[in-house]
């Protein structure tokens, strides 16, 4: 393939844009903030899992508290009664006399029994409710990080999308400017070669793949014509001569 030396030095110039261009998507993929993000969102499902145990326990806690209590009233209540029907006189004989006696002090146990119960309910609702407050905070502080994180993204994804968008209008314009054939040529290429389809030969070396010609490499650039489009022995990118290829 032939084509004029300056459509090959333009090609250099669309190959920077398209290096740039691979630069500006590999800055926008490894930004940071993704990390961040990705960490900070972690943390939240492991709160919240943390903060719904806490409210399940703070709820299961007052269902337990309230039975509790209810306990403990129809113990009260049935010891008032009993309590009552003593003081009033009404029961006289002496065997019934000594078994309500001793339901009211039964009673009294366990009613002392039930509020220990009570009590101890209280302190794991009580534990359960300082806990999931804590989280609560905890999740709030962490989701503010992640929102600050989210931010910071996307203003740096958006200054980035900018300027590849005016990249990729400076790459339409250069590369309608080249032959058809050579574009073609250069697209291929660069889709084989990892992005780089044409490349420098600078001081007798091939700034695509790092390495030197040999003398029966660079005796094949020196007879080659102009407007001959060389391509590098050793990666197979098109090779762009100028004057500083030390030929």
């Amino acid at each position: 393939m032939n084509a004029a030396p300056a459509d090959q030095i333009r090609l250099l110039d669309l190959q920077d844009l398209d290096t740039r261009l691979a630069q500006l998507a590999h800055r926008r993929r490894t930004l940071p903030e993704h990390e961040e993000i990705q960490t900070q969102e972690a943390d939240l499902a492991q709160l919240r899992d943390l903060l719904v145990a806490a409210q399940t326990e703070e709820s299961d806690t007052a269902r337990e508290q309230t039975k509790a209590e209810q306990d403990v009233d129809q113990v009260r209540q049935r010891a008032a009664r009993d309590q009552q029907r003593l003081d009033s006189g009404a029961v006289t004989n002496p065997k019934d006399l000594e078994s309500l006696q001793s339901e009211v002090a039964s009673l009294a146990r366990r009613q002392s029994d039930l509020e220990d119960v009570v009590l101890e309910v209280m302190e794991r609702r009580e534990a359960a409710q300082e806990r999931a407050a804590e989280l609560t905070q905890r999740v709030e502080a962490v989701q503010a990080k992640a929102d600050d994180a989210v931010s910071r993204r996307d203003a740096a994804v958006a200054a980035l999308d900018e300027e590849a968008a005016g990249i990729r209008k400076e790459r339409e314009s250069a590369a309608g400017a080249l032959p058809a054939e050579l574009l073609k040529l250069y697209e291929k290429i660069r889709e084989q070669q990892g992005g780089v389809g044409a490349a420098r030969l600078y001081r007798q070396r091939c700034e695509g793949c790092r390495l030197e010609l040999n003398i029966t490499e660079l005796n094949e650039v020196r007879a080659a014509p102009e407007d001959a489009v060389v391509r590098c022995e050793n990666c197979r990118r098109i090779l762009v001569r100028t004057p500083e290829s030390g030929l």
